[in-house]
């Protein structure tokens, strides 16, 4: 996400000049720019003038120290304009009631609220530790029931069965009775959604709240709907008393503009964002990270979290216990190591989280594409035991077999090897006396000419 928009943001500041102090002469240029680029990335226009009006404000007569530049003070004050813009902070969900805590589901149909339910349960699940029951009481689609039902086998919470010949409030209090007298700490209800907001839809909703009374009542949006998707959001709000909204299909959303224009338009935050289609695939909304990385800064407090959360530890102290141990580093080594980076996201997806990422070339994104990675998992699951404890060995008529079953070239074979080799010498380096420094000297020669721009010196 962000993706154009952080593009334009970054060439645009770096284009201030002038000493002392920003003026309006000196920053008018850059705030057309910027306003431009926000209407760009679909920004609802009573939020991009909202914006502009207050970054003026903020920027004009604005003393330069001497440790900065004009460009990176006014950089300092559109991140704090953004995050402002955002919410600020990230607001986590409220769940403090006698349980079971009940939330409640709202959305259009097709913007993955289903997805959504189960995302939230997993995460309910795994990263607060809830007793989390789900409910559908969409009763206008059996495939609706019947996708939450097994979603929710695959995410490992219990399934509260529901049948279309109910009224959905019936079904949301069967849930909560059963929730309460199963001790469950909290219960999600998913409803029907509908292709556009109709009072019909309205109402029903409206009723099932009143008669329920959840402790949260989330809105799911699609964020690649831009400014729509706050429209929406506020049509949905003027309904119903929402506490927060969930942004969906961000990864597939290079602009950007829902996440700028939800909290203006709604006044409610955005609590959560789903980064992709796996089901572990879903955020907290942090104002000040996304702020930080829609000015190609990096969000490295999200990659360590995801680092934590999806790095299999017990694998990754031992690969470091065999480097260490001088016994090498393999092509079934090499393979977990791909594993690994696929469940989180892929290496764009690491990437973006990066600073000074938005400075690579086109020419390095390309050596990035995580359909490279994918097909380097298959050629190595091509392979024999022997062959990825011994990479030497692969020469001719091995190449060919391991392309043929792998559905790739000899040419993208000899690559896989090649990378890997740079790799095991990699490793190796690490391995011996002060590792670390020679690793980073290695990956230095690495990088594109003059490093990772804004890298913090990693490159340097």
């Amino acid at each position: 996400m962000f993706e154009n928009l952080s593009d334009r943001l970054t060439k645009t500041l770096k284009n201030i000049s002038g000493r002392g102090r920003l003026t309006e002469d000196n920053i008018k240029d850059t705030l057309r720019e910027v306003r431009m680029a926000l209407l760009e990335a679909d920004v609802a226009l009573p939020v991009v003038r909202d914006f502009i009006a207050k970054v003026k404000e903020s920027a004009v007569g604005q003393d330069v120290s001497k440790s900065l530049t004009p460009g990176q003070v006014f950089v300092k004050i559109v991140q704090k304009e953004l995050e402002t813009a955002m919410g600020e902070v990230n607001e986590s969900l409220n769940l403090k009631t006698a349980p079971p805590a009940v939330v409640l589901m709202a959305g259009l149909q097709g913007a993955g609220k289903t997805t959504s339910v189960a995302k939230l349960s997993k995460y309910l699940k795994e990263r607060e530790k809830k007793k989390v029951l789900v409910v559908s009481a969409d009763v206008y689609r059996p495939a609706a029931i019947k996708q939450l039902e097994t979603l929710a086998a695959d995410v490992g919470v219990e399934f509260f069965p529901s049948d279309i010949a109910q009224k959905p409030i019936d079904i949301a209090n069967a849930a909560i009775d059963h929730a309460r007298k199963h001790y469950f700490d909290v219960l999600i209800v998913d409803t029907a959604g509908r292709l556009h907001v109709d009072s019909d839809m309205m109402d029903e909703i409206k009723a099932l709240h009143a008669a329920i009374e959840p402790i949260e009542t989330l809105f799911t949006v699609d964020a690649m709907t831009g400014q729509d998707a706050a429209n929406t959001a506020k049509a949905f709000n003027d309904a119903l008393p929402l506490t927060g909204v969930i942004l969906t299909k961000t990864d597939g959303d290079a602009r950007g503009g829902a996440a700028l224009s939800i909290r203006h338009i709604t006044g409610k935050p955005i609590k959560f964002m789903g980064v992709g289609e796996k089901i572990e695939a879903l955020e907290p909304f942090h104002p000040d990270r996304i702020a930080s990385r829609i000015l190609g800064m990096g969000d490295v407090l999200s990659l360590i979290e995801e680092v934590e959360q999806k790095v299999d530890r017990a694998k990754a102290e031992k690969l470091a216990k065999k480097v260490k141990a001088g016994k090498g580093f393999d092509l079934e080594d090499f393979r977990e190591q791909l594993v690994q980076m696929k469940n989180m996201g892929g290496m764009m997806g690491l990437m973006d989280k990066l600073p000074g990422m938005g400075n690579m070339s086109d020419q390095i994104k390309d050596q990035m594409d995580d359909k490279i990675t994918v097909r380097m998992e298959a050629m190595i699951n091509s392979m024999t035991p022997a062959e990825r404890a011994r990479p030497e060995i692969i020469k001719g008529s091995r190449k060919r077999r391991i392309a043929a079953g792998s559905g790739t070239q000899i040419q993208d074979v000899n690559k896989l090897l090649k990378q890997f080799t740079q790799m095991q010498k990699m490793m190796k380096k690490m391995s011996g006396k002060g590792g670390m420094q020679k690793m980073m000297r290695s990956m230095k020669g690495m990088m594109p000419p003059g490093g990772m721009g804004g890298f913090g010196g990693f490159g340097r």
